[in-house]
């Protein structure tokens, strides 16, 4: 099958007057209010999610969120895990210790299936002893979990949410302008808390997509969504908040060593071959995949890309040593490092950071590049964690 990329044409979803055959596809609470933008569409676990609009270059939007505040109408889809075996099953499900996870925080689950391939990953918080919401990454998961859920006393529910985030360098001001109570305590990094906006009672988690500075916030089938983001834009517009698409928040992502599941790594891929092996509790007791990731290769294939001169072409070839020896699963143009960047999943763990090679363009030449280790800055990641305060200058 051919794959959707070839750095020339991409193939997305624009809302047009009249019925027809979209069945499956779910719109978000806000896409009508986002319609003004000209968003267009990718789909994401069967739910739209905006990537690009029409009054906003991609640019823009990348500085919006790097210098103001930006928010993304996600396709991410939380699933409620709820009952007496709900901590049970999804330690078995995830390589995470999910036991360590307090009532009020969230954590990071990665799924594996038994041979020690990628299955999805996301965020989780943990509502009660006995009930969590995960928000899954694109990605065949839930009837996974239902199949092994099998003997187990536990509930899987779509609780029909909808998840947005508000990243940026302002967006803590925009928090506390937004609820009522101000900045909620003790709402450190990967916290939640219920929060009122506008006398509506929200769920918001110290999370996001960027490693920017930032937080999400959760949408319910009983909350009134325009009046919702009607608050929300109040409170952000001495700060430029604005809706922005996935082509700019891809940038950050990607400069942030952030993967996306279904092309950094997918079941071909173990945790450790894209370098999350160190979110593996081999400690655990047991947990789908297990036997096959002690027995595993422990070196990482994927590494970041610099490229100089060309912007990196998904699904293109990488060149070592005369020979086609991996294939670039990301590729954008960075506008605050000035060049092209992205990841290459090597063929093998012979070439690591720092190793010179040759990648595919979207023009379809090939560029010299580097592979670099990720995040590409920011490396102690201390932004997200409001420990650096860094507002880059645009250049002229």
């Amino acid at each position: 099958m051919m794959t959707s990329s070839d750095g020339k044409t991409r193939d997305l979803i624009t809302s047009r007057p009249g019925a027809g055959w979209d069945f499956n596809m779910r719109r978000h609470v806000y896409h009508d209010i986002e319609a003004k933008h000209g968003p267009h569409y990718t789909v994401y676990n069967r739910r739209f999610m905006c990537v690009c609009m029409d009054d906003l270059p991609t640019d823009e939007g990348y500085w919006l969120l790097r210098t103001k505040a930006a928010c993304l109408h996600t396709g991410e889809w939380p699933i409620e895990f709820v009952g007496p075996d709900a901590e049970k099953l999804m330690d078995y499900l995830f390589i995470n210790n999910i036991a360590k996870v307090k009532p009020g925080r969230c954590g990071y689950g990665i799924a594996c299936f038994d041979d020690g391939g990628l299955i999805v990953d996301g965020v989780f918080v943990r509502l009660a002893e006995d009930r969590f919401w995960y928000v899954q990454a694109d990605g065949d998961f839930v009837n996974w979990a239902r199949a092994h859920a099998k003997g187990m006393d536990v509930k899987i529910i779509d609780p029909q949410v909808n998840v947005s985030q508000i990243q940026g360098p302002a967006a803590m001001e925009i928090l506390e302008a937004a609820a009522k109570d101000g900045l909620p305590d003790r709402f450190g990094y990967f916290g939640s808390a219920w929060v009122d906006f506008g006398g509506q009672t929200v769920l918001i988690t110290r999370t996001g997509y960027t490693n920017e500075l930032g937080w999400e916030f959760y949408t319910e089938p009983h909350h009134d969504p325009a009046e919702l983001w009607a608050h929300l834009e109040r409170a952000g517009a001495p700060h430029g908040l604005r809706m922005f698409g996935l082509d700019s928040m891809n940038i950050r992502r990607i400069e942030a060593g952030i993967l996306n599941a279904g092309s950094d790594f997918d079941e071909t891929t173990t945790p450790f071959d894209v370098g999350l092996g160190r979110f593996a509790d081999m400690d655990k007791a047991d947990f789908i995949g297990k036997a096959a990731l002690e027995k595993a290769d422990k070196a990482q294939r994927l590494h970041g890309i610099l490229c100089p001169e060309g912007e990196p072409r998904v699904n293109g070839r990488v060149e070592w040593n005369g020979r086609v020896a991996g294939r670039v699963t990301a590729g954008v143009t960075s506008p605050y490092l000035g060049h092209g960047i992205g990841y290459a999943l090597m063929d093998t763990a012979e070439a690591g950071p720092g190793t010179e090679l040759l990648v595919e363009g979207n023009d379809g030449k090939m560029y010299a590049a580097t592979l670099a280790e990720t995040p590409l800055y920011d490396k102690a990641c201390e932004i997200p964690r409001g420990k650096l305060v860094d507002i880059p200058e645009r250049a002229a």
